[in-house]
C-alpha cells in the first residue's frame, strides 16, 4: 500500500508514518530499521549513544534495507559537535533535530544531501525553522510523551496552527497518535505526516526493560502526569517520581528541592535498569489506547490498513436534494 503526501514524496517513503526518535527505545537498529522495511520512516534516538554505537546502528540500518531512515539528535546533548560531524560523514538520508536552533546545523548537512526536519511546539518556531531553511517540521502537541510543549497545547489546535503559518512546508504530527485512525485525522487536520512514538515503544524491537514495556501496556490514558516546569517539562506515567514531582510543584516547593527530585530520577533508570518507579517513565497520553505489544512492522501496516478503512467509513457531504456524489458538489 502506498499513501502519497509532501511528507512521502520529500523523503523517498510508501507511508506518512514516521516512528519518533526515542532515547533508549529506538537508540538501536532494530526498530528504525522494522518500520522503514515496512514502509515508513524508522528514526535511530542518537540522544543517549556514544558515537562508536550510533555508527555502528547506522551501518546495521544500511546494510539491511535500502529505504529511508533518520537520525534524531537533540542539539543540547553533550558532544553534539562530534555526532553531527559522525552524520555528516555517514550521509544519512534523513536529520531530525530538536532543543536547538537550525542555524547550527543547515549548511554542513545541506551540503551532503540529507533532508532536514525540525522540531517545533509553536507557530513562532515554526516560521522560524522555515525561514532559516528547513525542509519540514516536525510539530508537537501536548499529548505527547517526553518533552511535550510547555504550555501543552494540543496536537488538534498547534496542528491547525502551524499548517496555517508554514502553509508551504511538509508537516509531520505528533502528540497522541496511535493508530490508522490518529493518521487520517492528522492528515484531515493539515498534516503531512504522522509520528509515533508511544506506540512503538510497545514493540519487541523497542530497546526498552521488560518492566518498562508492562507498565506502558497497563495505562490508561488519564495515568500520565507533566511535571518539571522551569527545567523542562515531560510528560511520564504515574509512578513514585511522579508523584513525588507533582507533590512538590502543588506544594510551592522551591526551585532547589524541586530541581534535587527533578534531577534525582532519569529516564535510563527505567528503560534500561527497570526502575519503573523510581525513573522517568515517559509516555504519551495515547499509552492508555494501546492493547497489545506487536512487531513495529506489522504495527506499520496495520496502521495503514485502518487509516484506508477511516476514509472509506468517512461520510461524503450530500446535496439538499439527492445523494450527489462528491464531484457535484459546489
Amino acid at each position: 500500500m502506498r499513501i502519497e503526501t509532501r511528507f512521502t514524496r520529500l523523503v523517498g517513503i510508501d507511508l506518512p508514518i514516521v516512528q519518533a526518535g526515542m532515547s533508549w527505545a529506538s537508540s538501536c537498529a532494530a526498530l528504525p530499521l522494522a518500520v522503514s522495511q515496512a514502509g515508513g520512516l524508522g528514526v535511530i534516538a542518537a540522544g543517549p549513544m556514544y558515537p562508536g554505537d550510533l555508527a555502528q546502528a547506522i551501518d546495521a540500518v544500511r546494510a539491511a534495507t535500502d529505504r529511508p531512515f533518520a537520525v534524531n539528535l537533540p542539539l543540547y546533548r553533550k558532544g553534539a559537535e562530534e555526532i553531527m560531524d559522525l552524520l555528516v560523514a555517514k550521509r544519512v538520508p534523513v536529520l531530525i533535530a530538536s532543543q536547538g536552533g537550525p542555524s547550527r546545523y543547515l549548511a554542513r548537512f545541506k551540503a551532503v544531501g540529507t533532508i532536514c526536519l525540525h522540531v517545533v511546539a509553536s507557530e513562532e518556531h515554526a516560521c522560524k525553522a522555515v525561514a532559516a531553511g528547513v525542509d519540514g517540521l516536525i510539530v508537537v502537541g501536548g499529548e505527547a510523551g517526553g518533552h511535550p510543549p510547555a504550555e501543552l497545547v494540543s496536537s488538534l489546535v498547534i496542528c491547525r496552527a502551524v499548517a496555517r503559518a508554514a502553509p508551504d512546508t511538509p508537516i509531520v504530527l505528533s502528540g497522541g497518535l496511535v493508530d490508522g485512525e490518529g493518521l487520517a485525522a492528522a492528515l484531515a487536520l493539515g498534516a503531512d505526516a504522522a509520528q509515533f512514538g508511544t506506540r512503538f515503544m510497545l514493540t519487541p524491537e523497542a530497546n526498552l526493560h521488560p518492566a518498562y514495556k508492562a507498565r506502558l501496556k497497563q495505562a490508561r490514558v488519564a495515568d500520565t502526569l507533566t511535571v518539571g516546569r522551569g527545567f523542562g517539562v515531560v510528560r511520564v506515567l504515574k509512578n513514585d517520581f511522579a508523584d513525588a514531582m507533582h507533590a512538590a510543584e502543588r506544594a510551592g516547593a522551591d526551585d532547589e528541592a524541586r530541581r534535587a527530585l527533578f534531577q534525582a530520577a532519569s529516564l535510563k533508570q527505567a528503560a534500561f535498569d527497570g526502575d519503573v518507579d523510581g525513573g522517568k517513565l515517559e509516555a504519551g497520553q495515547s499509552a492508555g489506547l494501546i492493547d497489545e505489544l506487536e512487531p513495529a512492522g506489522d504495527v506499520v501496516r496495520a496502521m495503514a490498513q485502518a487509516y484506508a478503512a477511516t476514509i472509506r467509513r468517512l461520510p461524503l457531504p450530500t446535496s439538499n436534494h439527492t445523494n450527489a456524489s462528491l464531484d457535484h458538489v459546489g
